[in-house]
């Protein structure tokens, strides 16, 4: 089989990164589908207070939710895809992420309802986040992404 010039020039990191964050995403797209579906298997770890915080959100905090995780499924996608479309679902994402943390650790008691260990989770997203909106972006200046 003849090798195009696109695979040729795709580095064996960019299949590792974008099927472990193709999964990785996929849990944060199960997790809004399960809260959003009240799925009591999955919910059912939370106290009255945490459900009725989650079920709770204004629509405008739920919309930026869906963006965020969606946005990041598609970016993690598109990776594998190498559009480079990706770049913008990761920085849809990305924007996403800032407006619904401005609420969750600016505007409610996400803090305290959630504890500090939430607080410790949303940095590991972000940091990942981040990772994929810098690792599309150089993944498109090389020419990977087209």
């Amino acid at each position: 089989m003849r090798r195009t010039e696109t695979e040729a020039k795709t580095p064996i990191h960019l299949w590792i990164i974008g099927v472990l964050t193709l999964l990785w995403n996929a849990m944060g797209a199960f997790d809004y589908t399960a809260t959003k579906m009240k799925l009591d298997f999955y919910m059912s770890s939370f106290t009255e207070e945490q459900l009725a915080y989650f079920y709770g959100f204004p629509a405008w905090v739920t919309i930026f939710w869906a963006m965020a995780v969606w946005g990041a499924l598609a970016g993690s996608l598109g990776l594998l895809l190498r559009k480079k479309w990706a770049v913008g679902a990761f920085i849809v994402s990305a924007v996403s992420m800032v407006i619904t943390s401005v609420y969750n650790f600016g505007l409610s008691d996400g803090v305290k309802l959630m504890g500090f260990g939430a607080v410790i989770f949303s940095a590991i997203i972000w940091v990942v986040a981040f990772f994929l909106l810098w690792y599309s972006w150089r993944m498109c200046k090389r020419g990977v992404l087209s």
